[in-house]
């Protein structure tokens, strides 16, 4: 995990809450499994890659538990398990996503429906199993994980951005019913953030130049950025914010 700049700010009110995460082993999940953990949270988190998901738990003291997060019944299992570990889930960070490349042209309709259940759908199952543990709270914050590449037009991973822009849609449909349980849901949208993954796959020289034209702030956005918006909407501090997309990509325009 990356160690700059430091994240500063102390939330009091997540003190002890049970939170859990999706794709917490790699990139931007990792390092929203340290942010909770560092503000003594009871942290629990799934992934498909073991080994990672492992030294993440290492270094974090949260809890590993490895899940392919198409199998949305075993998914809602685990969270369940959770509340009767840890109590309640207060905060769910839906972050797991794959944004692998692929051509619209040869794309089946079984990859279709793969890209939507990696992308999208286990968000909306990891919801409809943590909302009986919130509403028995009285409270909750949802943290729905979002992507500016559709605003942006990109291409080569239609799937991928078709399900983050339905991630929006699915935010504002659910906040009104959910509020009624006085459960927050808002979704957190990331620009270009420079984790391993991205910089070793598809940040080359061409994309750093359209970063630097399209960012307004110059400077690379990190992971640490988009886990302190992560840690405010998941505090009481926000607790009047819901249904909203919350944009951190240094002002792309």
């Amino acid at each position: 995990m990356s160690t700059i700049p430091p994240l500063t700010n102390t939330y009091p009110s997540l003190a002890g809450r049970t939170v859990f995460i999706t794709g917490g082993a790699t990139g931007i999940g990792a390092e929203l499994v340290a942010a909770f953990a560092g503000q003594q949270c009871k942290v629990t988190f799934v992934d498909l890659q073991a080994e990672a998901g492992e030294a993440t738990a290492g270094a974090t003291c949260a809890r590993f538990i490895e899940c392919d997060l198409r199998d949305t019944g075993k998914l809602s299992g685990i969270i369940a398990k959770t509340g009767e570990i840890d109590g309640p889930v207060s905060v769910l960070i839906n972050n797991a996503a794959d944004d692998t490349r692929h051509d619209f042209r040869t794309l089946t309709e079984a990859g279709w429906d793969d890209r939507i259940a990696v992308n999208l759908r286990h968000a909306f199952f990891a919801i409809q199993a943590v909302h009986p543990q919130m509403r028995k709270l009285g409270h909750g914050s949802i943290v729905n994980f979002g992507s500016m590449s559709w605003y942006e037009c990109q291409g080569g991973m239609t799937g991928y951005t078709t399900s983050k822009a339905a991630i929006e849609g699915m935010t504002r449909g659910l906040a009104r019913d959910l509020g009624a349980d006085n459960i927050r849901i808002n979704t957190l949208v990331p620009g270009w953030v420079m984790t391993p993954k991205q910089k070793a796959l598809w940040v080359g020289e061409d994309v750093k130049s359209e970063i630097e034209r399209g960012q307004s702030l110059k400077g690379e956005l990190l992971p640490q950025d988009i886990c302190a918006m992560a840690l405010f909407l998941a505090s009481d501090d926000s607790r009047m914010c819901t249904a909203q997309s919350f944009i951190v990509d240094g002002g792309w325009i």
